[in-house]
């Protein structure tokens, strides 16, 4: 492969082919209707959105030498207008389905203001589950959660899970707008309605996923929505238990990287295990003619996102096997 650089990154001079190539983009939401801003005053650009998918994908198949491509979720924008949802929904997944390789999705905040769970996971090709894993080659394993386990969006009001959120929710945030922070201090401000939990028995599986990797001599990425580390993220971003998650994916030493969405801005950060949180900028945020989507290259010993634009380049090198 001859070396490739980005605008803002690395070129690929290592000199040594790496394993595989993949694409990642994060926070499409398009929905057609004219911009606006977030809640924080941030410019959005909902119709150019959509552009800068169709720019990703054309990179990504130019390359030629990409394995697959990770949505990081939320593709469709909760202002969307609800009797368009399905059809802006379907016509994003068809815009990735351009790409000439298998795309992995997740389930963000966005995804569920606009379809019902069930047909997300149809529409987006998950299993029967928005939890799962894939392993891309034989010395690595991706591993894609799914940040709306125990949410108060996503399930029927009266569901367990629903049920659940909504008590965590009332325990944390005495906020009548239990999308509103105020008055909740630091960390405690994830404890919003957009933002969700992994459940138990997805942290059982998610358990079970790293022995059997740790097993197999595998290195995993963790795919998520929602940001698990705060110096990665705001608080307002992170998910209600990453500590629980960390903890489990800090009894093992098989976990090299975390990917996130949701928070636009972006962020990176190495936490104390050595395990690389890089959070994805937001395609949603990219006024017209710029960009936020990459590729990363995987190494034995390092993974390097080559970034376009507003996506920042950043090298990931794996630290020594004995961290604890």
């Amino acid at each position: 492969m001859p070396p490739m650089s980005c605008a803002n990154g690395y070129t690929n001079s290592h000199g040594n082919k790496p394993l595989f190539s993949f694409g990642v983009i994060s926070d499409v939401q398009y929905a057609d209707i004219p911009d606006g801003r977030s809640f924080l005053g941030v410019p959005r650009y909902y119709r150019h959105s959509i552009l800068v998918l169709q720019r990703a994908v054309r990179m990504w198949n130019d390359h030629k030498y990409l394995k697959f491509s990770v949505n990081y979720g939320d593709i469709v924008d909760g202002f969307c207008p609800k009797e368009e949802s399905r059809n802006a929904v379907e016509k994003v997944v068809l815009e990735f389905e351009k790409f000439d390789g298998p795309v992995y999705h997740m389930i963000g905040n966005h995804c569920l203001y606009n379809l019902p769970r069930n047909s997300l996971i149809t529409t987006l090709k998950m299993p029967s589950r928005a939890y799962y894993d894939f392993s891309p080659t034989r010395g690595y394993r991706f591993v894609v959660l799914d940040a709306y386990d125990v949410s108060a969006i996503g399930w029927p009001q009266d569901h367990p899970l629903t049920v659940e959120a909504m008590n965590i929710l009332r325990d944390k945030n005495p906020n009548s707008d239990k999308n509103s922070p105020d008055g909740l201090v630091g960390l405690e401000r994830r404890f919003l309605k957009f933002n969700g939990a992994v459940g138990k028995e997805q942290m059982d599986w998610l358990d079970g996923v790293l022995r059997n990797s740790t097993e197999q001599s595998q290195k995993v990425v963790i795919c998520c929505h929602l940001p698990l580390d705060p110096d990665a993220a705001t608080p307002e971003a992170l998910l209600w238990n990453y500590e629980e998650v960390m903890d489990v994916i800090h009894r093992y030493k098989c976990v090299k990287a975390c990917f996130a969405g949701h928070d636009h801005k972006g962020g990176y950060s190495i936490d104390s295990h050595g395990v690389h949180h890089r959070v994805l900028e937001a395609a949603l945020e990219c006024p017209p003619e710029s960009n936020a989507f990459g590729y990363v290259d995987a190494y034995d010993d390092r993974l390097v996102l080559f970034g376009t634009d507003r996506m920042a380049s950043t090298e990931m090198v794996f630290g020594p096997e004995d961290i604890d």
